[in-house]
């Protein structure tokens, strides 16, 4: 191949693959919470959940590296260096990516975080078409120095360095900079429950989950549903998957499983509809709620009750009938029970706060930054 057009493709490589790698590790960065649940399912298939603890540190790590690797490709930092941790980290995610898709199936594989839902077999024909354009990459640069850095180069790495890093930092103190998820400012919950549902009739397919099994005999593949009897006999039958038929897309998902609940029962119209605004305290554990949170939900409380507005405080932890809280020396504050998945969703927070008035929400805050 003559060199003009080595050089050529290398260029058209390298944007393409630094695109892709600033995309996908800043979507991620602007929510680390959300990353971290992604590494902590991952953890678990593999059997490390021993590693769950550092799994926020990982989520950060992890994005801020793939967020600089991305700009040093774009604007050309020592593209030896980055070159070969894009082609490890390619072949990795690759052969990760296809163990998704066959034998360890996942939902969805987190690249490109909540911003953009890939499927596993979509996920590893995006890392096969990139993996050669890393190749190409690392084969133009390959007899470069690696570590010899210009001052216009160490400038850069280190201004990338922080960005990267401080984004996720940031973001994990305070809120995603970027919500991609449903509950985000301006929403009215209410609504959107309500709009899965035309005239009473639910407008989503049920769930039906069909059964794969393999003829120990023959070695033919057989379906069956949940319901049948006959895929239970073990030494006829071997499993090799379970396929969702109709699935729930995933917003749709977290907006239906939204409940807010107590020994009464379901609270959710109750609150969600409420006129005026309605301060949801998120909760999740008390005894995780350190001492200036506690003294920030106390400020809060006393701002309600001089506005007249309802506050409440929202919890996935058990709770006793009736149960009120108090934050400090505040008002006791009526506590409802909710899915801590869902929870999770709403505030990428251990603590904080959801602000809604007249059914909308018009403001979210870390307890942090309260």
């Amino acid at each position: 191949m003559p060199v003009i057009s080595l050089n050529i493709l290398s260029h058209i490589c390298r944007i393409i693959a630094g695109v892709v790698f600033a995309f996908s590790g800043f979507v991620k960065a602007v929510d680390p919470w959300g990353t971290a649940l992604k590494v902590n399912e991952y953890l678990s298939i593999y059997g490390l959940e021993f590693l769950e603890p550092a799994s926020m540190v990982f989520s950060i790590w992890l994005c801020g590296a793939e967020l600089m690797m991305g700009l040093m490709l774009i604007f050309k930092v020592r593209t030896r260096l980055v070159s070969i941790f894009a082609l490890v980290s390619m072949i990795f995610f690759t052969v990760l990516t296809f163990l998704s898709a066959t034998w360890i199936p996942v939902e969805d594989c987190g690249c490109f975080g909540d911003a953009l839902k890939l499927s596993p077999w979509a996920t590893f024909l995006k890392n096969l078409i990139l993996l050669p354009m890393v190749v190409v990459v690392w084969y133009r640069y390959r007899n470069y120095q690696a570590w010899v850095f210009s001052r216009r180069e160490m400038l850069l790495t280190a201004t990338f360095c922080l960005t990267a890093m401080g984004v996720g930092t940031y973001c994990y103190f305070t809120l995603p900079l970027i919500d991609f998820l449903p509950y985000k400012k301006g929403a009215n919950i209410y609504e959107m429950i309500t709009e899965q549902h035309y005239d009473g009739k639910e407008d989503i397919a049920e769930e039906e989950y069909v059964l794969v099994y393999r003829n120990i005999r023959t070695g033919k593949l057989r379906e069956f549903k949940i319901d049948d009897t006959e895929w239970q006999n073990e030494d006829k039958w071997e499993w090799v998957e379970t396929r969702v038929e109709n699935e729930m897309p995933t917003v749709q998902a977290l907006v239906s499983e939204f409940c807010i609940s107590d020994s009464a029962g379901d609270a959710t119209e109750k609150i969600l509809t409420q006129a005026g605004r309605v301060y949801m305290l998120c909760v999740t554990n008390f005894d995780g709620v350190g001492e200036k949170c506690e003294q920030r939900f106390a400020s809060l409380v006393e701002q309600a009750c001089e506005e007249g507005s309802m506050v409440i405080c929202l919890t996935p932890e058990p709770l006793d009938e009736n149960y009120w809280h108090s934050f400090g020396d505040s008002e006791p504050v009526r506590c409802y029970n909710i899915d801590a998945t869902v929870m999770k969703t709403m505030l990428r927070a251990k603590n904080g706060v959801v602000v809604l008035n007249d059914g909308v929400i018009e403001y979210k805050r870390n307890c942090n930054n309260l």
